[in-house]
């Protein structure tokens, strides 16, 4: 039987927290590329190869660097949309975050390179090449999900701040220099 992969391509996700062209920092952490990948629960085949990927990474690290036995306090990346007050986008699924130091390759369909950050967004759907790995880190035991690569497949609503309806955002008439906001 042949090795479970470590390294694996999902099919289609959703995109949330977006940072694929520029690092930011997480919670003070080290500033990295990232971003959270949503799959809904129905998607059976798309969790199949996420979880056997975590399998085979928290299979690899038991073996390697814990003599066989799963440490008490293990995080497991994928969380449950349903028991996390996230968003209505993350309700019916689960999701996990992605990151790496290096910036992806973010394409398009034809494996034309996305520059432009306008092109891909937090609400983009697409596929995402991943690299789970056992993370051990002042006491905190784990997988993790790198993110390797991104194919933007279809455009979707967009999420979180930004991009709203500005008249409705600033009165709808416009500002009078002489109007006193005080």
């Amino acid at each position: 039987m042949a090795e479970a992969k470590t390294r694996v391509t999902t099919g289609k996700v959703l995109f949330s927290y977006a940072h694929v062209f520029t690092p930011t920092a997480i919670e003070g952490g080290e500033p990295k590329y990232n971003t959270s990948v949503i799959i809904k629960k129905s998607d059976k085949a798309n969790l199949a190869i996420v979880r056997n990927a975590i399998k085979a990474a928290t299979d690899k690290a038991v073996k390697e660097k814990y003599a066989g036995k799963l440490p008490k306090k293990w995080k497991d990346p994928l969380r449950d949309g349903d028991e996390e007050d996230k968003g209505e986008e993350y309700e019916g699924c689960y999701f996990f975050a992605a990151t790496s130091k290096r910036r992806p390759k973010v394409v398009d369909r034809e494996f034309n390179e996305i520059l432009d950050p306008e092109d891909f967004y937090s609400g983009c759907f697409g596929r995402v090449c991943l690299n789970f790995y056992a993370f051990d880190v002042a006491g905190n035991k784990g997988i993790a999900a790198g993110l390797e690569s991104i194919m933007k497949l279809s455009d979707g609503e967009p999420l979180g701040g930004g991009g709203g309806n500005v008249r409705e955002d600033f009165g709808g008439d416009g500002f009078d220099d002489e109007d006193d906001l005080m």
